[in-house]
């Protein structure tokens, strides 16, 4: 999933390095799961190439389900429930994988131009005009086969726009322009740079960092039980998605600066306060979050090789 946020990043840098424009619109769509149709899911199941026993049993379980919602005076009386794929169950995403690759094979295109994870969808063009056709096509591709496209949630950014573009419409109504997008977890910048993901990530690490502040602060447990907890909480949540991110020194140092402020607490002495980071405290086995995160990039250089040149 981290992969397909860094391809974004990486086309987003590549255009701005360029002096060229890049349109993307990010399609949301309204209660997707909720949304398909059962009888389009036997279709696309079918056409998918999925053995009829195994569509039979699907249709087992989807027949004469009934639910109720509980409320403050009790529940109501059970209700059928004729649309939509069941919440909670381990099958609905591969099946919601299923519906949307069928619905979207007349109109995507290949990566980068078209991204899509489950119903996280991205439309790329080096237009405002292209973008804008793009999505209608994609609008009446899902809206005809019974999804439907979210007018307020779906947003247009540009990267390295020269001069006022024209306004991305869908329908006559005018698609929200915007700086950042916040895409698969990660916020996706116009300019391509990462500033703000990694002050997210330094924030999950304090919040990981006060969940477990009474062990990390508490003198009477080992170094080892320490380091131990705080590789596990904190630095893993720090360190998550950041494998295939090109930070910059500055960005590296917020990092670091960030780790050195969390250790402190948890030290015992004073006599344990290193000038740097490269003498980390003894319950870190004398690692810092930077060449902790090295190690992570060089296991996941691999990644790299899948992005656009």
């Amino acid at each position: 999933m981290k992969l397909w946020e860094r391809v974004v990043e990486a086309r987003l840098r590549k255009y701005r390095d360029g002096q060229r424009e890049l349109h993307c619109v990010f399609v949301d769509l309204e209660k997707a799961y909720d949304r398909v149709p059962r009888e389009e899911l036997w279709y696309c199941m079918r056409n998918s190439g999925v053995a009829e026993k195994y569509v039979r049993v699907v249709q087992d379980m989807y027949e004469r389900s009934r639910t109720v919602v509980r409320c403050a005076v009790g529940q109501t009386e059970e209700f059928k429930v004729e649309v939509g794929l069941h919440q909670g169950s381990a099958l609905s995403p591969f099946l919601f994988a299923i519906v949307m690759d069928q619905l979207s094979e007349e109109v995507r295109q290949e990566s980068p131009w078209t991204m899509m994870f489950a119903d996280d969808i991205v439309i790329c063009s080096e237009s405002w005009e292209q973008v804008e056709e793009n999505l209608e096509r994609w609008r009446f591709a899902l809206e005809r086969r019974g999804m439907k496209v979210s007018r307020s949630k779906t947003e247009y950014m540009c990267v390295n726009e020269r001069e006022r573009s024209g306004t991305v419409r869908l329908q006559g109504e005018e698609v929200k322009k915007v700086q950042e997008f916040k895409y698969l977890g990660s916020t996706v910048q116009s300019n391509g740079e990462c500033g703000k993901e990694v002050k997210k990530r330094v924030q999950v690490g304090w919040n990981g960092w006060r969940k477990v502040s009474g062990v990390l602060c508490d003198r009477k447990i080992s170094a080892r039980i320490k380091g131990k907890v705080y590789r596990t909480v904190v630095r893993s949540a720090m360190l998550y998605g950041l494998e295939t991110v090109s930070l910059r020194k500055r960005q590296e140092s917020e990092l670091e600066v960030a780790e050195l402020k969390m250790l402190r607490p948890s030290t015992t002495s004073l006599s344990l306060f290193p000038c740097t980071l490269t003498l980390s405290f003894s319950f870190c086995s004398h690692s810092t979050l930077a060449c902790s995160l090295s190690r992570n990039m060089i296991r996941r250089k691999a990644l790299w090789e899948f992005l656009p040149a």
